[in-house]
């Protein structure tokens, strides 16, 4: 008898370890669910409203953005958007046709000029927040008078300000049998573009232009710009190019502003058709040298929100505002904050030198 009582002892001793154990290890795996859970959540209220993160896809921003840097954004500096669709959190899977009220909560700072901004990418067809990702310089103000003339970006008819970082195509005339080594070319830190008969287009700074004007095989180096005939991006499909065909020459035109009024024509309709049609959402026909305007016959219009001209530090490898148009306000996401880490795709390295750099304008 005493052996079974001291055996019944046991058993419920290991058993009562077991549920002590078992407790234990709920609690244990319950207060890192919560944890995660809350992790989530704090992830969430960051990405949505103060920070994002963002790669560098292309060379439209070099040389002061480099293909393969990774960028912090920072939303608080024009203001977070609520959110404006339902969606997946970090992924860019959303209920299609489910578009959320939402309020822009206010900044610490408007957007100036030359910021370099993040926005969603106008023309794409989708909700506003999930459209792709773009990074550009803001260089046309809302109500500014924007022309391009030989390149040369004229706002409210003075020269603009320019950045010892901006690169352009230039043409480059070698002398006779004198061949130039693509290899050189790179190591100047330029880009061979095309070749042709005793010549060569090649992307770089102004600096780099003056030193190549050096070389002994070079004979002269000159900012190439479009023929005043060239229609090439007329097919492009963007309605703001089919007016303006030659982004090296556009005609002056003004960006709309909130509030203000424009006086629409056959001549400057290419320039606001998207803006009321895509962006302000009216119903506009056209009956010659008249338009109706939400049933409406009127050639006047007074916009409904700020817009933005913007263009990449390349010049001439950059598809920006020159081709597809302005970025209305509530396509703005964010100011390009800090580089975090920055990835060297030629020679699978990291730029060690451009980690934490702070993105000025």
């Amino acid at each position: 008898m005493k052996n079974d009582k001291s055996s019944s002892g046991k058993r419920s001793a290991r058993s009562e370890r077991r549920k002590s154990e078992e407790t234990k290890a709920k609690h244990w795996a319950k207060e890192w669910l919560d944890a995660l859970i809350w992790a989530g959540i704090a992830a969430i209220i960051l990405r949505t409203f103060f920070f994002g993160a963002y790669r560098i896809p292309t060379p439209s921003m070099e040389k002061t953005l480099l293909t393969g840097d990774f960028l912090i954004v920072t939303k608080l500096a024009y203001g977070p958007r609520t959110p404006m669709t339902l969606s997946v959190p970090f992924t860019d899977i959303y209920m299609p046709g489910v578009n959320l009220p939402w309020v822009r909560i206010p900044g610490y700072s408007d957007i100036k000029r030359n910021d370099i901004v993040v926005f969603n990418y106008p023309i794409d067809v989708a909700p506003i927040s999930v459209k792709t990702n773009y990074i550009k310089r803001a260089v046309g103000m809302p109500g500014d008078e924007l022309r391009i003339d030989e390149k040369v970006l004229y706002v409210n008819g003075e020269e603009a300000e320019t950045f010892d970082t901006y690169m352009y195509n230039y043409r480059v005339d070698i002398r006779d049998r004198i061949r130039l080594s693509p290899s050189k070319v790179r190591e100047a830190g330029a880009e061979l573009v095309q070749s042709g008969n005793g010549f060569h287009i090649i992307n770089m700074t102004e600096q780099t232009a003056e030193e190549l004007s050096e070389w002994p095989e070079v004979e002269n180096v000159n900012k190439f710009v479009l023929p005043d005939d060239y229609d090439g991006f007329s097919r492009r499909g963007f309605n703001f190019s089919d007016g303006f065909a030659n982004h090296d020459n556009m005609k002056a035109f003004t960006v709309p502003a909130e509030g203000m009024e424009v006086e629409l024509t056959p001549e400057n309709w290419h320039v606001y058709e998207d803006v009321l049609l895509r962006y302000e959402r009216n119903l506009v026909e056209r009956n010659g040298d008249q338009f109706i305007i939400n049933g409406v016959e009127t050639n006047s219009y007074t916009f409904q929100q700020d817009y933005y001209f913007m263009m990449g530090d390349n010049r001439d490898d950059s598809e920006d505002s020159r081709y597809w148009g302005f970025v209305p306000q509530d396509h703005v996401i964010g100011k390009a904050g800090i580089i975090y880490f920055s990835w060297d795709g030629e020679n699978w390295l990291p730029r060690f030198n451009r980690i934490f750099d702070l993105i000025h304008s």
